[in-house]
C-alpha cells in the first residue's frame, strides 16, 4: 500500500509537469537500482543527468544522457536544463558541500522528488518510508506519460564542445591534451579510477563507452585513496585494464601499494600527474603547505620493482612523448604494470577546479551561525 501511494503521488506530480528531468545519484549503487533507473528513463522520455559522484552508474551512451549535473561546473547546457525544469527526480542523491559546489545549487524543494534507497519525498511532502528504490522506480515507469520537452529544449541549445589548442612541436604538455588522449584509450575493456583533486574534474569530462568502468570518491575527498582503489579494482575485475589518473601529492600518501600491484602481477596503467603540489588545496586555501617535496617517481617505481615482477616506467613532458608512451603501454606492454610520469605546469588546472575551489572556499570560510 505504501509503494502504491508513493507511486501515485509521484506520478501525479510528474505527469502535470511541463519539462521534467531525471538525475541519478551515488546511492543508486547501494540500492541496486541502476537497471530500474534506466527502465524509468526509457519509459518517460525525460533527459537524464548524473551527479558527479554517480558517474559510471548511469549509461552515458543512452540517447537522452545530457551529462553531469554539478551546479556551476556542470557539463555544458546540463545545469541550465536541470535548474530550469519545473520538476526533477533525484534518485539516490547526496547533497554535501562538494557535490553542491559550496551549497550553490539552484534547486527548489517544491519542484523535487527525492528517492533514497528506502524513502521517497515528493516536493514539500508527503514522505513515504519503507519503499525500496528499485521497486519504486520500476512501478513509476509504468505510470508516467512520455514527455520529451526538456530533452527537446536541450537539443535546441546544445553546441558541441571544442578541442584543446593544437600543441606546437615539443611544447610543454598541457593537462587538457593529456585527457584528450586518455579519452581515446577508453573502451568496454577499460576502467577509470579518478583520484581526488583535479583528476575529479578532468575525468568527469571523459565520455564513457558502454561497459567502461569508473570509480570516483567524493564523500570524504580522501587524498591518496585511488592508489589502493586501483589495486583493489584490478584484483577484483580481471577482464578490464585499469587506467588510473593520480596527482603527485595524492600518490605520495599511498605509493607503497604499487608493491602489491607488482606482486599480484597487475597490468594497470597509472598516469602520475606531476605538478609539484596539492593543486585542489591551492584553489580552496593556498599556502606553503600545499607545495610538496618532489620525487623522481619513475625511479621510485623501478626501485619498488627491483627486478621482480613485470613493470614499465617512463617520463613524458610533451605530446609527442605522451603519444609514444601510450602506444607502448597499450600495445607493446599490455601485459604489465605501466607507470607514466606526466610533467605539467603547477598552474595547469581545469577551469572547473578554479570555479569549484572558489565556491567551496567561500562556503568553508563563512562565519558560524549565531546560537
Amino acid at each position: 500500500m505504501g509503494l502504491d501511494a508513493a507511486v501515485e503521488a509521484a506520478a501525479e506530480f510528474l505527469n502535470k509537469a511541463v519539462k521534467p528531468v531525471l538525475i541519478g545519484g551515488p546511492k543508486l549503487r547501494v540500492a541496486k537500482a541502476r537497471e530500474a533507473f534506466v527502465e524509468l528513463a526509457d519509459a518517460c522520455g525525460y533527459p537524464i543527468a548524473v551527479m558527479p559522484s554517480a558517474k559510471g552508474l548511469v549509461p552515458e551512451h543512452h540517447e537522452r544522457f545530457i551529462g553531469t549535473y554539478w551546479g556551476a561546473i556542470s557539463t555544458a547546457f546540463c545545469a541550465e536544463i536541470v535548474e530550469s525544469a519545473d520538476a526533477y527526480l533525484f534518485a539516490g542523491p547526496i547533497f554535501n558541500d562538494y557535490s553542491s559546489v559550496g551549497y550553490s545549487l539552484l534547486l527548489k524543494k517544491e519542484k523535487s522528488i527525492i528517492v533514497q534507497p528506502n524513502r521517497v519525498v515528493v516536493a514539500n511532502g508527503p514522505a513515504f518510508g519503507c519503499i525500496l528504490m528499485k521497486d519504486f522506480l520500476r512501478a513509476l515507469a509504468k505510470r508516467l506519460n512520455s514527455n520529451t520537452t526538456a530533452y527537446d529544449n536541450y537539443r535546441r541549445i546544445f553546441v558541441p564542445g571544442g578541442s584543446p589548442l593544437e600543441c606546437q612541436p615539443r611544447e610543454p604538455l598541457r593537462v587538457n591534451v593529456l585527457f584528450k588522449h586518455i579519452q581515446n584509450m577508453l573502451s568496454s575493456e577499460t576502467a577509470v579510477i579518478a583520484e581526488t583533486g583535479d583528476s575529479w574534474f578532468n575525468c568527469q569530462k571523459l565520455r564513457l563507452p558502454q561497459g567502461c568502468g569508473y570509480e570516483f570518491q567524493m564523500q570524504y575527498g580522501s587524498i591518496g585513496w585511488s592508489v589502493g582503489a586501483t589495486l583493489g579494482y584490478a584484483q577484483a575485475v580481471k577482464d578490464k585494464r585499469v587506467i588510473a589518473c593520480i596527482g603527485d601529492g595524492s600518490f605520495q600518501v599511498t605509493a607503497q601499494d604499487v608493491s602489491t600491484m607488482l606482486r599480484c602481477e597487475q597490468k594497470s596503467i597509472i598516469f602520475l600527474i606531476n605538478n609539484g603540489g596539492y593543486t585542489i588545496e591551492v584553489e580552496i586555501h593556498d599556502g606553503p603547505y600545499n607545495v610538496i617535496k618532489n620525487w623522481n617517481y619513475s625511479a621510485l617505481i623501478n626501485a619498488i620493482h627491483n627486478g621482480e615482477g613485470n613493470c614499465w616506467t617512463t617520463k613524458v613532458e610533451c605530446e609527442e612523448e605522451l603519444k609514444e608512451a601510450i602506444e607502448v603501454a597499450t600495445k607493446k606492454k599490455s601485459d604489465c604494470l605501466c607507470f607514466i610520469d606526466v610533467i605539467v605546469h603547477k598552474d595547469d588546472t581545469s577551469k572547473e577546479l578554479l570555479e569549484w575551489g572558489s565556491r567551496v572556499c567561500a562556503a568553508n570560510s563563512r562565519p558560524p551561525n549565531p546560537q
